[in-house]
């Protein structure tokens, strides 16, 4: 060990210039000692708050690890055998706390007190003896230069002596204040070393006791518990290598398709007609003033026979509309494509919704059309949805316009009603509901648009002109000039349809037509129609190009066997018309009826109602011609209201032969 230096005690009282300056040395070394036991401290204090901290912090760690069995996530609950391990390390880790508690007492006792004492006892030692050192030495100053100013001539034996005794009271005091002062500083060159190796000591010791009595806590209680978990964490791990290697397969496979994947419109897969489910995302037009609308994206989503909205970031959906019996048909938007219409059984509720392709766009027609026929509730809805597709497509041949058809059969792809009597023998209804098969035959084509040849167009223009409509009836008696003026009515309609049915003495016929038009016109993806003017008068029915003015075709009245407006759909209305299959040598054969559907701008129940105001009129004509052709020619004896009570008293109470009924009486 090398050797120390130290002030000389000797040389204290002489208090020499050599003697000041080696003190000086001293001071400033201890001077430089505090600074670094003050820093040397703080970095103890750290070390000692941070382990204090450790076991705060372990002790809240061990609680967390008991609350992971209380928590509620939202994919179940956690795993038992995760659970049942983090509640052996927090047992662990309750351990290990105290450890860390017992850790931060010894160094607080073998590493902070120490510091302190020394700092608080010998370095304030040196700093108050340093003070007493520099009063004393003043002290003695001031009594030298009081004796060091006695005169020369007048000397006063008590002022000498005075003065002598305080200079050597100063001086011993002077002589006692510097030996302490150089005392503790030759003792503080030991001290120091003492005191910088002693904490430490307390420190490593205090961490040896941690390690050891961590080294039995683990190692011996726990080898086996930690190999399991090495293990088990090993096995999750390597699902977890295998997934994402999985999941980046994946996602190579599904980057590497064509760019057509993500353009909205380029979809090459087929359209699913027997859905009974869908879900994608939509565009819904809102109402926000009086004439101006906007348009917001959402999800929207079928369940059971209900149309669910889920906005983007929703916990949940909501209904948005009761799909039962509800109608679907694409409309026409000035700024969109792809648009459809969804319209509640009662029409008070109706909303427009936008497709982001054409196949989007069918489906969405198709699944809400299969759910509005309630195929949900069967025991295989996808077998009955795909049985009704198939009988569909197979019943429906879409014909876009009246084509000529042969001389002597004004109309051969008609179906000829099988088992059915004629309207004057016809059969009482059965109490059961008819099938569709016993209204109409299968396979039975359906003609969506009346298309006027260019040929009858021109005989139409022609002065004197007469026209053939294409099923073979002549259109002589309703001609404008024989319409009767007690009733001409015009109503905006457009044409949806016609096909052959088996009878014309049922309602259940028309609602069975106006299904399979609609259905046929969804599947072959037909949605346009043009607008007409039906005409109805006492006499006729005429189908008028509102622009031309030309006639597209014209039925008699009295062939108008039944006619009624939609149930639910109040805007749908349709008529059963009777016609005659001829033979080969013009006898007159069986009879035939076809079915015509169209779709109204007003109430399709005020067209029917008209048509039977006309029947009622038709009738009264009848009843009016029979009583004057059985009254005698005698003008001269009829007195005045003579003959309207005759025609009263001999008119026939004759049921018609339609059947409709509505709800309301129109003015």
């Amino acid at each position: 060990m090398p050797a120390v230096h130290t002030l000389l005690l000797e040389e204290a009282l002489q208090d020499s210039p050599q003697t000041r300056s080696l003190l000086s040395v001293f001071e400033e070394d201890a001077g430089t000692l505090t600074d670094y036991t003050n820093q040397l401290l703080q970095s103890m204090q750290r070390v000692y708050g941070a382990q204090s901290e450790m076991g705060l912090a372990t002790e809240q760690l061990s609680r967390q690890l008991l609350e992971y069995e209380k928590q509620n996530f939202a994919l179940g609950k956690g795993d038992e055998e995760v659970i049942s391990t983090l509640q052996q390390f927090a047992k662990t880790v309750g351990e290990l706390n105290t450890l860390h508690s017992e850790l931060a007492t010894q160094m607080a006792d073998r590493m902070i007190f120490p510091m302190i004492q020394f700092r608080e006892k010998d370095l304030t030692e040196i700093s108050t003896l340093r003070e007493i050192f520099g009063i004393a030495s003043d002290e003695h100053e001031a009594a030298m230069v009081k004796y060091s100013r006695l005169p020369k001539k007048k000397e006063n034996e008590k002022v000498k002596a005075e003065l002598v005794g305080e200079v050597a009271y100063s001086r011993r005091k002077q002589h006692q204040a510097s030996m302490q002062y150089y005392c503790a500083l030759n003792a503080l060159q030991y001290r120091k070393r003492v005191a910088m190796l002693e904490p430490m000591l307390g420190y490593t010791q205090a961490q040896i006791n941690f390690y050891k009595k961590g080294i039995d806590l683990v190692s011996k209680k726990m080898d086996s518990f930690l190999g399991s978990v090495s293990s088990m964490t090993q096995n999750i791990q390597a699902q977890l290598d295998s997934e994402a290697e999985a999941m980046r397969m994946t996602q190579r496979e599904l980057l590497s398709m064509e760019d057509t994947v993500y353009m909205p419109d380029r979809d090459p897969a087929p359209v699913n007609r027997t859905l009974i489910q869908k879900a994608g995302y939509l565009n819904i037009r809102n109402k926000t003033g009086l004439v101006t609308t906007a348009w917001d994206r959402l999800y929207f989503f079928t369940q059971g026979g209900n149309l669910m909205c889920q906005p983007r970031g929703a916990v949940a959906g909501g209904m948005v509309l009761d799909l039962d019996n509800s109608s679907v048909m694409a409309v026409e938007c000035e700024d969109r494509r792809y648009c459809f219409q969804i319209t509640s059984p009662n029409g008070k509720t109706s909303m427009i919704l936008q497709a982001e392709s054409k196949r989007e766009y069918e489906e969405w027609i198709c699944t809400l059309n299969n759910i509005s026929r309630q195929i949900y509730l069967t025991d295989n809805p996808e077998a009955v949805a795909i049985r009704l597709n198939q009988t569909a497509i197979q019943a429906v041949t879409p014909i876009t316009s009246f084509e000529k058809r042969g001389e002597g059969s004004p109309n051969p792809d008609r179906a000829k009603p099988g088992g059915m009597q004629s309207s004057s023998g016809a059969s009482q209804k059965t109490s059961s509901a008819p099938e569709p098969e016993d209204l109409i035959v299968p396979g039975t084509p359906i003609q969506f648009d009346i298309m006027l040849p260019a040929s009858e167009f021109q005989d139409q223009n022609r002065a004197g002109g007469r026209r053939t409509n294409p099923f073979g009836e002549t259109d002589d008696d309703c001609s404008p000039e024989s319409d009767d003026s007690l009733l001409q009515q015009v109503f905006a309609v457009r044409f949806l349809g016609s096909m052959a049915v088996r009878s014309g003495q049922t309602q259940e016929v028309i609602y069975e037509a106006m299904r399979q038009v609609l259905a046929a016109r969804a599947i072959h993806n037909i949605f346009r129609t043009t607008e007409s003017h039906l005409m109805v008068t006492s006499s006729c029915l005429r189908l008028i190009d509102p622009q031309t003015q030309v006639t597209r075709i014209g039925f008699q009245l009295q062939e108008v066997t039944q006619f009624v407006a939609h149930q639910e759909n109040g805007r749908l209305m349709g008529f059963v018309v009777e016609g005659r299959d001829w033979g080969e040598d013009d006898e007159e054969g069986e009879p035939s009826f076809s079915a015509f559907v169209f779709e109204s701008n007003t109430e399709g129940e005020k067209i029917c109602y008209t048509i039977s105001l006309g029947k009622d009129i038709m009738e009264a004509k009848k009843v009016q011609s029979q009583v004057l052709i059985a009254l005698p020619l005698q003008p001269d004896a009829v007195t005045p209201g003579t003959l309207q009570g005759e025609r009263d008293r001999s008119r026939p109470v004759t049921p018609l032969t339609h059947t409709y009924t509505h709800s309301s009486t129109w003015p």
